[in-house]
């Protein structure tokens, strides 16, 4: 039998099919259940709240974003920073993108369920690039991070907003430019530090 948390992860895994195909944001608790093949009292029971379940959501896609990054490590800092870009603006991604901002909107107000989003909200993706820079040898700066943490979300911002997706690209790429200016790319050898 199952686990309870076995058994929040396959549901929500079943709701995060159902949001790309249907989307969610604007759907109620039962009509989420529906599509899923659940009942509002399942998803009650394993999130705590329509909310909640909105930053679980929220969550798991970072976490997959996070992922995809790291599976990028193959190529330059550019190569990464290009790909993820082209990743998390694409249209497929774009419903997760809007939501994403909704449940930040929520979680700044204190909506319960959603709080636990902020404590993670840059700290993640920070953790995940220095260690994703380590492995290409890579000497990062993690204030430098943030920026493209923040340059990209600012970004989206402007896609969801309407701006032309080849305006909002260029942008980025300016941005990468300039990063690669400021801040690199220093390489060292992989697994030994900058000094060594």
């Amino acid at each position: 039998m199952p686990s309870d948390s076995d058994a929040r992860d396959a549901l929500l895994t079943r709701v995060l099919a159902f949001a790309a195909r249907d989307g969610i944001a604007d759907r109620s608790l039962r009509e989420i259940a529906a599509g899923v093949g659940t009942s509002h009292r399942m998803l009650l029971y394993h999130f705590g709240s329509r909310e909640a379940l909105l930053a679980a959501i929220v969550e798991a896609i970072e976490a997959q974003q996070r992922a995809a990054m790291a599976t990028m490590a193959t190529g330059s800092p550019r190569d990464v920073m290009t790909g993820l870009w082209h990743q998390v603006s694409g249209p497929e991604l774009r419903p997760f993108v809007r939501l994403f901002f909704e449940v930040f909107a929520l979680a700044t107000r204190g909506a319960p369920g959603t709080t636990r989003l902020l404590d993670g909200l840059t700290t993640s993706w920070l953790d995940d690039a220095m260690a994703v820079a380590a492995r290409m040898g890579v000497d990062a700066d993690r204030a430098a991070m943030r920026l493209g943490v923040a340059v990209s979300r600012g970004l989206l911002l402007d896609l969801l907003a309407g701006a032309p997706k080849e305006e909002v690209d260029a942008a980025h790429d300016l941005f990468i430019g300039l990063y690669e200016e400021a801040f690199g790319p220093r390489v060292h050898a992989p697994g030994t530090s900058p000094a060594s």
